[in-house]
C-alpha cells in the first residue's frame, strides 16, 4: 500500500510538471509579449512618451521573466572596472565600451539606446527552458530563521519558538523568517494553519498588479471586517488586521504606528474581509454541486436500471441523451430565468457572498449540468451488475427486485461511484467557468477567462497549476476511498504497482 501511494504521488508529480510546463511554454512562446500591456492602465499613461515607455516595457518584461535588463545606471556600475569613464550617454566611446563589455559578459547581451535621449542600456533574452526552470526552482518556498537577509537590519534576531500568547491559541513563531506565525491555531477552517511551506506562483500582472498569484486566489474579498482582537502583549484593539498574517518589513519601511502596535519587525499584515476567497467560492459551489448531482443521479439511475429495456427506461434515456446534447449555455440561462421567477438572484452581486441565495442557482446549475452524464454512467454499471452470478443467486433466494437493487447492486455500484467523487468535485470547480462568469461570481472559474482576456499570464499558469494538482491528487484520493468502502480491493500488486 505504501509503495502504491508513493508510486502514485510520483506519477502525479510528473503529470503536474508536464501539464504546467506545456501551458507555460505555450503562453510565453506563442503569445506576443506586447499583449501583456493590453489592460495595464499605467502603461497607457506613458505610451505617448518614448523613453518612459521603453523603460516601463523593459522593467515589466524583466519582472515577467522575458529578459534581463540593465538600465543606464546599472550598466555604469557593471562597466566601472573595465571602463571607468563610461557614463551611458550617446558617444562613440561609450557605445564601444558597452559593446566590448557585452561580448565579454556571460550570456547574449544586446546593447540598445533609448529612442529620444539615446542613453545606453543592455538587455538579454531569457530562453523559455530557463524561465521554466526558474519557475520550478522558486515554486516551493520554505520559511526558516535565515530567510530574511536585510542589510539595513543587522541586529535582527533569528529563532523559532513555541508560544501561547494572548492573541490566540498555541503557535510556532519565528524571527528572521518571512512569516512571524509559522504554525498557528484558530477557530476558522481548517483550524490548524501553517506558513512554513508556501507556493510561489509568481506575481499577478497587469490585473491585481504587485500581488502574488496565491495571495489573489486565497485572500478574502469584499469589505474589511472590524472586530476586537487581542495583541501578543494582552492589550485589545478594534481593527480589521489579521495578526496571524504578519510578515517581515524592513525598519526603513515601517510606520511608527505599526511599530508601536507589534513591537517587532513583523508589521506588514493583511486585513480580514467579509467574503470568502476565489478558491473558497469555487469550492463551495463545487462540493455542494457534486453532492446534489449524486443525490439526483443515483435514484434516477436505480429506477432506470430496474426497468431496463422497458418504456420508462427508454423514455428516460431519450430525455437524458437530449440533456447531454443540450448546450451548457442553454441550461444555464434557462435555469437562471426559472430561478428568477422564484426570487433567486440572477447575479451574485445582487446580495453578495453573505447571502445564501447568491449560491443557490450557481450550485444547482453545476449539479444539473453533471446529472445526465452521472445518471447514464451509474445506470450502465448497475445494469452490468444485474447479469452477475451473485444477482442470479439473490433472485433464486426469492428476493424482490427492489431488495436486489438496493442491497446488492447499489452496494457494489458504490465502489466505482465513490472512486469518481473527488474527481467530480475538481471537474466542477474547473468547469464552473461559464457559470461563474454569467453570475459574476468571484471565483477561480471566472478568474481564469478574465486572466486570459487581460493577458495575465502568471495568473493563468497559477490557476492551471492548482487545478492540475487538485485533479491528479483527487484521482489518488478516489482510489483510497474505494478501498475504504471495500477492503477486499488491493490497489497494488507485489511490486507496489
Amino acid at each position: 500500500m505504501k509503495k502504491y501511494v508513493l508510486f502514485r504521488l510520483l506519477r502525479a508529480t510528473i503529470s503536474i510538471v508536464v501539464v504546467t510546463t506545456i501551458i507555460y511554454a505555450l503562453i510565453f512562446s506563442l503569445i506576443p509579449r506586447r499583449n501583456i500591456f493590453t489592460s495595464d492602465e499605467q502603461y497607457a499613461r506613458v505610451a505617448g512618451k518614448a523613453d518612459p515607455r521603453r523603460e516601463y516595457e523593459n522593467v515589466t518584461y524583466e519582472r515577467q521573466g522575458y529578459i534581463d535588463y540593465l538600465s543606464q545606471k546599472e550598466l555604469i556600475a557593471k562597466l566601472k572596472a573595465t571602463a571607468p569613464n563610461f557614463d551611458g550617454t550617446d558617444t562613440k566611446e561609450n557605445l564601444a565600451a558597452a559593446k566590448a563589455w557585452a561580448k565579454s559578459a556571460k550570456g547574449d547581451w544586446k546593447i540598445e539606446q533609448m529612442p529620444t535621449s539615446k542613453t545606453i542600456y543592455a538587455t538579454k533574452e531569457i530562453p523559455i527552458w530557463q524561465r521554466v526552470g526558474k519557475f520550478y526552482a522558486n515554486l516551493i518556498q520554505i520559511d526558516h530563521p535565515w530567510k530574511i537577509q536585510d542589510k539595513s537590519n543587522p541586529d535582527l534576531k533569528r529563532y523559532l519558538k513555541f508560544t501561547a500568547d494572548k492573541s490566540g491559541g498555541p503557535a510556532l513563531i519565528g524571527s528572521g523568517t518571512k512569516y512571524k506565525y509559522l504554525i498557528y491555531f484558530d477557530g476558522h477552517f481548517p483550524f490548524i494553519h501553517q506558513n512554513i511551506i508556501t507556493l510561489n506562483l509568481g506575481q499577478s500582472y497587469p490585473t491585481f498588479s504587485g500581488r502574488a498569484v496565491t495571495e489573489v486566489l486565497t485572500s478574502g474579498q469584499g469589505e474589511t471586517v472590524t472586530r476586537e482582537i487581542t495583541l501578543p502583549d494582552g492589550k485589545t484593539m478594534k481593527t480589521s488586521m489579521d495578526i496571524h498574517s504578519a510578515t517581515y518589513q524592513s525598519p526603513k519601511n515601517q510606520s511608527s504606528r505599526m511599530k508601536r502596535i507589534f513591537k517587532d519587525d513583523y508589521t506588514n499584515v493583511k486585513n480580514v474581509y467579509t467574503d470568502p476567497s476565489m478558491i473558497g467560492n469555487s469550492l463551495r459551489i463545487g462540493v455542494v454541486g457534486v453532492i446534489l448531482a449524486y443525490l439526483i443521479a443515483i435514484p434516477i439511475a436505480i429506477l432506470l436500471s430496474r426497468y431496463a429495456g422497458k418504456l420508462i427506461d427508454r423514455l428516460g434515456l431519450i430525455f437524458i441523451t437530449a440533456l447531454i446534447a443540450l448546450p451548457s449555455l442553454a441550461v444555464i440561462y434557462t435555469d437562471r430565468f426559472v430561478g428568477s421567477l422564484f426570487g433567486l438572484p440572477d447575479s451574485f452581486t445582487t446580495f453578495g457572498a453573505s447571502e445564501v441565495k447568491s449560491y443557490i442557482l450557481p450550485t444547482i446549475i453545476l449539479a444539473l449540468l453533471n446529472v445526465p452524464t452521472l445518471t447514464m454512467w451509474i445506470r450502465r454499471y448497475m445494469i452490468d451488475q444485474q447479469s452477475s452470478d451473485y444477482i442470479k443467486f439473490a433472485r433464486a433466494k426469492g428476493l424482490s427486485e427492489k431488495e436486489i437493487s438496493q442491497k446488492h447492486i447499489l452496494k457494489n455500484a458504490m465502489i466505482p461511484i465513490s472512486n469518481g467523487i473527488p474527481s467530480a468535485i475538481i471537474a466542477m470547480v474547473a468547469g464552473a467557468t461559464m457559470t461563474e462568469s454569467i453570475f459574476l461570481m468571484p471565483g477561480m472559474g471566472k478568474m481564469l477567462p478574465d486572466a486570459i482576456k487581460a493577458h495575465n499570464n502568471p495568473m493563468v499558469i497559477g490557476i492551471t497549476f492548482i487545478l492540475t494538482s487538485l485533479a491528479v491528487i483527487a484521482v489518488l484520493l478516489g482510489d483510497l476511498l474505494m478501498q475504504v468502502i471495500d477492503p477486499r480491493i488491493q490497489l497494488s500488486s507485489k511490486g507496489g504497482k
